[in-house]
């Protein structure tokens, strides 16, 4: 179903709203100044129809003016340039009434004569008016008939009223010579920027009395051939002649029909929204060519995790559990000797801690060196090409110029800083080694006790007491040896398991890194680019919803 004028406009202000700051600022300005002329005509007489007469010097625009009102109201002669303000004929109203004048005003017209409807050259009371010829043709009411400056005066300001009205009015007849009606200055600036307007534009082959039959039909044929090149292949093409009167019922019947219709502001305007907004349209650029963004985004994370020290950080977790397995599971007589060595996390402040300690706190890991800081950037610009595969250039440096890289070197050492890297409690098999490690080196005690008391009693040369014998030796003996044994062998157990259980805290470790260096890459580098992708998206769609039919 094809969009209202209203609606027109809303889909192709959202449309420069999406690209505000992306779009050219010519093509915004433009589209900005057509969107505002629309809004003010829409605002104006809805009862009455634009019909502009536009031609060079020569072609008897405003002969043809007077023969189609019926009245010799438009200078004409042979001086040139003939016209040189705009002249308005207001068919049935008062062109000093307050709709019709509101029209004007905007138009810009200052000099203008009322004429009643019916045919031309009628008084009010309905009897013709002298000297003026009877035509079947009748000029419609609510018709404002413009004759404008010539196109090509020398005078520039002439030129300037003419442009101005050609941009305003509602329907556009283009008054042609047989000399001129090729010439390349009227093609080029004036009617193929009108690409799209054939419902509102007629094109006049006016002084066909000057030619013969068959070069009439000659010339009428290349004017469509020309049109067509100018994508006007549907406007209405017919010959005139303001001397004759020929084809002048034809042109009049035409014009009252598109005021009766009340169609042409929409369909003037309308071909201006959907021109302007096929332009926004091939400003934002062909669709995405759908390269994979995951891998773009695993490249990404894989550069900012190098930045930010995280291989460092998942070496130091796992030789910190295996510190902190050994300290718990080791012999203990020795055990003390790993509590010298420093804690790799602790050295990098990174020691298990509340999370609000951890919110205030920051890593010691050094600084990012140029190299890595490179490949962060090159990783950030890469991921940004990706995402925007395919879009203008303006719209990718606008998305590199919104994502604050350089607060990402910070950003990753607090997201490092308060990613819990390690349980504050022991692991349970800890607790029950360490409770068996103790409980051996008491035996081994006992034993070496018992011994002791032993060798004590003989070098005092009294009586041995009974001892217990526990297999192939004695009890004291099985308790300290087999103390000492059972506890070297609880603590390479533990220290294997420490070191497994380490690779595989290592891993968690370095999965929740990534997933803290992942909320980093989200906050500032994938939402904003989501940010520009989605006003890219916003702006073509809208556009392309404005540009159809």
């Amino acid at each position: 179903m094809s969009l209202t004028l209203d609606e027109r406009v809303a889909a192709l202000d959202a449309a420069l709203d999406a690209g505000d700051g992306r779009l050219p600022a010519t093509l915004v300005t433009q589209t900005r100044d057509l969107l505002a002329r629309v809004r003010e005509r829409a605002g104006l007489s809805a009862e009455h129809t634009v019909v502009a007469l536009a031609g060079a010097t020569g072609s008897g625009k405003s002969s043809l003016f007077n023969a189609l009102v019926g009245a010799d109201l438009a200078s004409t002669g042979v001086q040139r340039p003939t016209t040189s303000h705009p002249l308005a004929v207001v068919v049935g109203d008062d062109p000093d009434g307050d709709g019709p004048a509101r029209l004007l005003d905007w138009l810009e017209v200052g000099r203008r004569h009322a004429l009643p409807a019916g045919p031309p050259g009628t008084h009010p009371d309905g009897g013709q008016r002298p000297g003026a010829a009877v035509r079947g043709a009748r000029l419609a009411d609510g018709l404002v008939l413009l004759d404008l400056p010539d196109h090509d005066s020398v005078v520039v300001e002439h030129r300037v009223r003419a442009e101005r009205l050609v941009s305003r009015a509602d329907l556009l007849v283009w008054v042609v010579d047989p000399q001129k009606y090729a010439d390349a200055a009227l093609h080029d600036r004036y009617l193929r920027p009108l690409a799209g307007h054939d419902d509102v534009v007629v094109l006049v082959l006016n002084q066909a009395d000057r030619l013969s039959a068959g070069d009439v039909d000659s010339v009428l044929g290349d004017l469509r051939r020309l049109a067509a090149a100018d994508g006007l292949e549907r406007a209405r093409v017919l010959a005139a002649s303001a001397r004759t009167g020929a084809g002048v019922d034809d042109l009049r019947a035409l014009v009252a029909q598109a005021v009766e219709r009340r169609e042409a502001t929409n369909q003037r305007f309308g071909a201006d929204l959907r021109t302007a907004a096929r332009g926004v349209a091939d400003a934002c650029g062909p669709e995405p060519r759908g390269r994979r963004r995951d891998v773009a985004t695993d490249r990404l994370l894989d550069a900012l995790e190098d930045a930010a020290g995280v291989p460092t950080v998942v070496t130091a977790v796992r030789r910190s559990a295996v510190r902190r397995a050994g300290a718990h599971t080791g012999w203990p007589p020795v055990r003390w000797l790993a509590r010298l060595r420093p804690d790799p996390l602790r050295r990098l402040h990174l020691a298990p801690r509340s999370a609000a300690e951890a919110d205030v706190t920051r890593t010691s890991l050094p600084p990012a060196g140029p190299a890595q800081r490179a490949t962060a950037a090159t990783a950030v610009r890469d991921h940004a090409d990706a995402v925007l595969a395919g879009a203008p250039d303006t719209w990718v440096l606008a998305a590199r110029a919104r994502l604050d890289t350089a607060a990402l070197p910070d950003a990753l050492d607090h997201a490092v800083a308060r990613t819990p890297l390690l349980p504050e409690r022991a692991v349970w098999w800890w607790r029950v080694a360490g409770a068996l490690q103790w409980l051996l080196l008491a035996a081994a005690v006992t034993g070496a006790l018992w011994l002791a008391g032993i060798a004590l009693l003989a070098y005092l040369q009294l009586p041995d007491p009974v001892t217990p014998v526990w297999g192939p030796a004695p009890a004291p003996t099985v308790l300290l040896v087999g103390g000492v044994l059972a506890g070297l062998l609880v603590a390479a157990v533990g220290a294997l398991a420490g070191r497994l259980g380490a690779r595989a805290r290592a891993r968690a470790a370095r999965r929740r890194l990534r997933a803290s260096v992942a909320e980093v890459a989200q906050r500032l580098v994938l939402t904003p680019l989501a940010a520009q992708t989605d006003a890219l998206a916003a702006c073509r769609r809208q556009a392309a919803r404005a540009a159809g039919r």
